[in-house]
């Protein structure tokens, strides 16, 4: 970014000498402070796609050990019901206590279930909305490029295409915003 401030300084300096080249020096100068804040928000937002991909994947790993608790449960008590035993009535109370883990373990997963999906299409949209912003700073970039090139061309033409290639860029970054 420094180098970039420091190539605004220049040209400045060069329209001071040419005043017609003002508005394409102002308008490098909006476009640098665009790609600034929209690669800012990418960035929140790339961070916060990463963060929640992390909670998905955690709550996928407790899901998964609620799993293996589920079937050593149910294999416990599958085996209770085939090993012979002196007291057949303690072995029916425990064969009883493992099925209601089981049980538990069964309806704690639908929950988790759930809150992974949740939390996946949470990561979805961070993603869509990262991908919009990321879009939108390379418009705005090349906006900035090109109209940069008015002021070594003097060429009219550039400074028109840099500011519709930053509007689109300006778009593409605010349609992050509506992203659903």
């Amino acid at each position: 970014m420094p180098e970039e401030l420091h190539e605004l300084h220049e040209h400045a300096e060069h329209a001071k000498h040419d005043p017609s080249l003002a508005p394409v020096t102002l308008t490098m100068a909006v476009l640098a402070v665009l790609v600034a804040t929209v690669s800012l928000l990418g960035h929140r937002t790339s961070t916060e796609e990463v963060i929640t991909q992390n909670k998905v994947t955690d709550q996928w790993s407790y899901y998964q050990a609620k799993n293996i608790r589920r079937h050593s449960d149910e294999l416990f008590a599958d085996l209770t019901s085939v090993i012979a035993t002196k007291d057949a009535e303690a072995a029916a109370k425990l064969q009883e206590k493992y099925r209601a883990e089981a049980d538990r373990y069964r309806d704690e997963q639908k929950e988790l279930d759930a809150k992974a999906h949740d939390l996946e299409k949470e990561a979805d949209l961070a993603h869509h909305k990262t991908d919009r912003f990321d879009l939108g700073e390379v418009f705005l970039e090349i906006g900035l490029v090109i109209t940069s090139i008015t002021l070594l061309s003097g060429r009219r033409l550039f400074w028109y295409l840099g500011l519709l290639f930053g509007g689109a860029g300006i778009l593409v970054a605010v349609s992050a915003l509506f992203v659903r």
